[in-house]
């Protein structure tokens, strides 16, 4: 294992953070209206329907075939905000296990209320689905193939009651 000089990081972090983040107050605007959608990939179209808009209660607002392989479904679920999770199948694909790798996924964390977490993590609890709980805001799962996932009870722009946004 590779040893870390903790005190190197902070001091780079800290650098980094001088050279290109705004002073407060001054946040340029982003030339972006907001995430269309994530895409994940799934194993089992009726198994990650029936995770996200049964337990989690995300309701599916689409499904059709993916434009780029015959017989796959592209298939969306709606996370509040006008913001879309999208999953694709991607049958006859040996894609093997989920795998944390650079560039990829490491969690995917949803706003919800006080109360919504609350409600989630019960119906976490109904379905016998394992969990972390974080700073008694932020619930950590897997999803129905082994994706990282976070219900976060902080208001969007929030983290742990930091300013992000």
């Amino acid at each position: 294992m590779t040893t870390i000089d903790l005190d190197a990081l902070t001091k780079d972090r800290e650098q980094i953070k001088k050279e290109f983040l705004a002073p407060a107050g001054s946040l340029p605007e982003s030339s972006a209206r907001g995430i269309h959608h994530t895409a994940l990939i799934s194993s089992d179209v009726r198994r990650t329907i029936e995770f996200f808009q049964g337990i989690l209660e995300f309701p599916l607002t689409e499904i059709f075939e993916n434009r780029d392989y015959a017989g796959s479904s592209h298939f969306f679920f709606d996370v509040g905000q006008g913001n879309l999770l999208a999953y694709f199948d991607l049958p006859g694909l040996d894609l093997g296990e989920y795998a944390e790798v650079l560039g990829g996924l490491h969690h995917l964390a949803i706003s919800v209320t006080h109360e919504k977490w609350d409600y989630l993590r019960a119906k976490l609890d109904d379905a016998g689905i394992d969990y972390e709980v974080e700073s008694k805001t932020s619930i950590y799962f897997r999803g129905p193939d082994g994706e990282r996932l976070e219900l976060l009870a902080d208001p969007l722009g929030e983290m742990y009651g930091t300013k992000v946004l």
